[in-house]
């Protein structure tokens, strides 16, 4: 059975909920990564922010990044899975949900993202297609 610790990129890392998007996006350039899970005070997962979120939500606002702060940003119900999760629940997951990252918690700590480009690496050409068609189709 393949799991999610099987396919994911491991050593992801919070941001906090706290913190502000241009830091954000600093860490984002440095970890090489589009998007990050936020992190409420108790280290609990409160929601990603992307690098999309940081240019449209608040760059192209006219606001600064500088005074805006991830939490501002972060919005609906953060999704998540074990890292001892059947890929088959991933998947559900992901396209149930039409979402491309997907943090991946074990002992309710993070410990790694499954995005795209992990499914890309890891499923069937099959699997991969029918995630494509499901996460991007219209709704």
């Amino acid at each position: 059975m393949t799991t999610a610790a099987d396919i994911m990129h491991a050593g992801a890392q919070w941001i906090p909920a706290t913190e502000t998007l241009d830091r954000a996006a600093q860490l984002m350039a440095r970890l090489n990564v589009g998007a990050l899970p936020v992190s409420d005070s108790s280290e609990r997962l409160c929601g990603i922010i992307t690098d999309r979120d940081i240019v449209v939500g608040c760059v192209a606002r006219g606001h600064d990044p500088a005074q805006v702060t991830c939490g501002d940003l972060c919005q609906g119900t953060p999704r998540w899975i074990e890292s001892d999760a059947d890929v088959s629940a991933v998947l559900d997951e992901m396209e149930s949900h039409q979402i491309k990252r997907l943090p991946v918690i074990e002992n309710k700590r993070l410990v790694g993202m499954i995005s795209e480009a992990d499914l890309a690496q890891h499923l069937s050409e099959d699997q991969l297609a029918g995630f494509v068609e499901k996460v991007y189709a219209r709704r």
